[in-house]
C-alpha cells in the first residue's frame, strides 16, 4: 500500500535509539524526509546515517527538548534541514524516577514527578506550538503523541512516568478540538513491552540473575513467564511494528482518524489465560 508520505516531512523526538529510531526508519522507507532527533550526537548522527545508506532522506537535530533552550535549537534545526514539517511525532519520553534501577512508589520525589513531566508532556508541548500552527495555515498535518500502555493501565513502579503518558493521552484529544477542521489530526499511539535496546539491557540483568538462556527470544518467553506484563501474543513489541503504525496515522490515508488513541501492546492489558 503506497501511505502517499514522499516529500512529506517529518520530525521524530527521541529517534537516535527505541522507538523513535524505528519510527523514523519506517517513515524513511515510505518516503519522508525525517529529522532525527536526540541528546547524543555520535549515536544520532548514526540513526541518520543508516537511514541516508538504505536509500533514504535523514537531518539531524540535536538538543534536549526538556529545556527552553535545547527545544530553541532542535526547531532551528528543522527549519534550517527541512525547511518546516508535515508530521510531527512526540516521541521523547522517559522518567527521571528510576535512575538506573526502579524506586518503590514512596521513594520517588516530588521533583521527579516534575522532571518526568518536563521530559514527556512539556516537551511535546514545546513541539507543538513550535510547528502546528504553521501546519494549520497550510491546512494539513500529522501530529502522532507516543504515550505507553501505562498511561491506562499503570502499574505500581513508574508512576511519574505513567501519570505523565496519561497527561499526554489527555493533551492529544484536548489538541485535536483545538486543531478541528484545520486539515491537522491528532492522535496518540499506546505501545506495550518493546524490544528497545533499554528493555535488552533489562533483560540481560534478569537472565544474569536467573541463569536465563543467552538468545533474546528465550529471554523474552522467559520474562514474559514472570507474568508482569501478559501478552495475548507470542511475543513483545518490535519498533518497527509501532513504526508502521505511526506511518499509517501520519499518512492522508488516515485524515478520518482523530483524537484517537491506539494500543500497540499485543495484548499486553488484557488478561490473558
Amino acid at each position: 500500500m503506497d501511505l502517499q508520505l514522499a516529500g512529506k516531512r517529518a520530525l521524530v523526538t527521541g529517534s537516535s535509539s527505541g522507538i523513535g529510531k524505528g519510527v523514523a526508519a519506517v517513515l524513511a522507507r515510505e518516503g519522508a524526509t525525517v529529522v532525527i532527533h536526540g541528546r547524543n550526537r555520535e549515536r544520532t548522527d548514526g540513526v541518520a546515517e543508516a537511514i541516508r545508506a538504505a536509500g533514504g532522506v535523514a537531518h539531524v537535530a540535536i538538543g534536549d527538548l526538556a529545556t527552553e533552550a535545547g527545544a530553541a535549537a532542535v526547531v532551528q534545526a528543522v527549519h534550517d534541514h527541512a525547511g518546516g514539517l508535515d508530521i510531527l511525532v512526540n516521541n521523547i519520553g522517559g522518567t527521571e524516577s528510576s535512575g538506573g534501577g526502579l524506586k518503590s512508589w514512596f521513594e520517588i520525589l516530588p521533583e521527579h514527578w516534575a522532571g518526568s513531566m518536563q521530559q514527556n508532556l512539556v516537551a511535546a508541548v514545546r513541539m507543538i506550538h513550535a510547528f502546528t500552527p504553521a501546519m494549520r495555515d497550510r491546512g494539513w498535518g500529522r501530529v502522532i503523541n507516543v504515550a505507553s500502555a501505562g498511561g491506562t493501565e499503570p502499574p505500581a513502579a513508574v508512576p511519574d512516568y505513567c501519570a505523565a503518558k496519561a497527561a499526554v493521552i489527555n493533551m492529544t484529544v484536548s489538541l485535536s478540538k483545538a486543531l478541528a477542521r484545520t486539515g491537522v489530526t491528532v492522535n496518540t499511539v499506546s505501545p506495550g513491552c518493546t524490544r528497545t535496546e533499554a528493555f535488552e539491557r533489562t533483560l540481560d540483568k534478569l537472565a544474569a540473575e536467573h541463569g536465563w538462556p543467552d538468545d533474546y527470544e528465550a529471554r523474552e518467553a522467559r520474562f514474559m513467564e514472570l507474568g508482569m506484563f501478559p501478552c495475548a501474543a507470542e511475543r513483545y513489541g518490535r519498533p518497527e511494528d509501532v513504526g508502521a503504525l505511526v506511518a499509517f496515522l501520519a499518512s492522508p490515508l488516515a485524515a478520518f482518524v482523530d483524537g484517537a488513541n491506539y494500543r500497540i501492546d499485543g495484548g499486553q492489558c488484557q488478561s490473558v489465560n
